[in-house]
């Protein structure tokens, strides 16, 4: 039997979920704020106690790789290497774009005729991570930090109904609103990386656990504070 841990925690939720044999049997999701670093963990130890599994039962560890939140992908790909390392299994990552992707086909979100898929990632402001893809899950752009406009998407939008699904596409619907866009605000779960998790499993396009690093896309900044207290 096949089995996959899936752990994606890109964004503001924090997800797990456990498929054998390609069906999600366990899951865990929690929206808490800032507590992928203490439910990711928790969430794989229980789904595994549900089915009465140990980590070395699982096949392979698949992990959200980003981009997404700097801590969510830190948290979430920290936990996917110790289990890979602790149980001896492969780590298979996905991006968090092709997850919202497959999320939205098996969710039965894709509207009739749609012609475009695209994912939109929160970056804060009006900036997104993003990329065009076809109703398939065929990735036609590059993967890429974008500030939304007026004229963002205006080619997709022209040829036909497009979707706009994450946690970024609320606050672009007013300024891409039009009769040809529908907009799905939500966050990639683990249940929904599934399907492209199984396809590069099948394909043994395994990580190096050593050495994979998170997709961040931009690069991480920190700031130093204005008052100083010594």
């Amino acid at each position: 039997m096949e089995r996959l841990l899936l752990i994606e925690t890109s964004t503001a939720l924090c997800s797990t979920a456990l498929a054998e044999d390609g069906v999600i049997v366990s899951r865990r999701e929690s929206d808490v704020p800032r507590a992928h670093a203490s439910m990711t963990a928790v969430f794989v130890q229980e789904m595994l106690q549900e089915r009465g599994l140990r980590a070395q039962d699982c096949d392979a560890v698949c992990v959200g790789m980003g981009p997404g939140s700097y801590t969510g992908l830190r948290v979430g790909v920290s936990t996917a290497k110790g289990l890979c390392f602790g149980a001896d299994l492969p780590l298979v990552a996905v991006g968090t774009l092709d997850t919202l992707v497959a999320q939205a086909c098996d969710e039965g979100l894709v509207p009739e005729g749609c012609r475009r898929i695209v994912p939109l990632v929160d970056a804060r402001r009006m900036e997104v991570y993003t990329a065009v893809f076809t109703p398939e899950g065929e990735r036609l752009t590059e993967v890429e930090p974008l500030v939304i406009d007026a004229e963002s998407f205006a080619a997709e939008r022209a040829a036909g109904p497009v979707l706009f699904i994450g946690d970024g596409a609320e606050k672009c619907a007013e300024v891409l609103a039009g009769p040809q866009a529908r907009f799905v605000q939500c966050c990639p779960k683990a249940a929904g990386m599934l399907r492209p998790a199984r396809a590069r499993f099948h394909e043994k396009r395994f990580e190096d656990i050593a050495y994979f690093e998170p997709f961040y896309l931009k690069q991480f900044l920190t700031t130093t504070p204005k008052k100083r207290l010594f």
